[in-house]
């Protein structure tokens, strides 16, 4: 854990020790405030670690038992049907329920947040390719370029799985050592700052610039 000194104090108030990316907020605002935010930040734990058990299990059978989709939707599928018919033929032998069909049906508020979710992303995406924030329009272009590089490289699967596992413990991680990170992130951007001065005063400033000089076209 770092120490802080009087004049890391001092540079942190005057030169701005902010939090990560510049954000006013807290963390959990910062991701949406909603159950999205509980599950990447760990307040519901059943639900993130059923989440990463499940991805875990995924990312299994498809990369190490390399199970192919169709393969498995079905295998699935007739694991279900089985499941059913047994219950509900043993069901009266044991003076049990038989299941019930709205037992297997998805739930219209869930459908709904699905739907709604789906419907807000597509929006922002909509209203970024506009051009309303330039700056934020060049930031997924890049990022979605460097997505599309490494894709060439790294198996779809692996990367899936890697940016699951980022998304499920850095925001938790970030949370649970806030200060420390921004510490250092502080202090790492004032030496950057500085070393790009020094660069720029006896580096750059040293170059000789000419005037312009236009070309005659004959």
């Amino acid at each position: 854990m770092p120490t802080y000194s009087s004049s890391d104090s001092d540079n942190s108030r005057h030169k701005g020790s902010s939090r990560l990316f510049g954000r006013q907020r807290s963390l959990h605002e910062a991701l949406g405030g909603g159950k999205v935010a509980d599950v990447l930040l760990w307040k519901d734990k059943a639900v993130s670690g059923g989440m990463l058990i499940g991805a875990t299990v995924l990312w299994f059978l498809f990369e190490v038992a390399e199970y192919h989709f169709i393969t498995l939707m079905c295998h699935i599928i007739l694991a279900l049907m089985l499941f059913i018919f047994v219950w509900s033929n043993v069901a009266p032998l044991v003076q049990r329920d038989p299941p019930r069909s709205h037992q297997f049906r998805l739930s219209e508020t869930a459908c709904k947040y699905a739907f709604s979710k789906i419907n807000s992303i597509l929006m922002k995406l909509y209203d970024l390719s506009c051009g309303r924030d330039w700056k934020l329009l060049f930031a997924v272009i890049g990022v979605l370029w460097v997505l599309s590089v490494v894709g060439n490289y790294v198996n779809s699967h692996n990367l899936l799985y890697l940016v699951f596992i980022c998304l499920e413990t850095l925001p938790a991680l970030y949370e649970r050592y806030e200060k420390e990170v921004d510490y250092i992130a502080g202090k790492s951007s004032q030496d950057v700052k500085k070393l790009y001065s020094k660069f720029d005063s006896r580096v750059l400033d040293k170059i000789p610039r000419g005037p312009v000089k236009e070309k005659r076209h004959k």
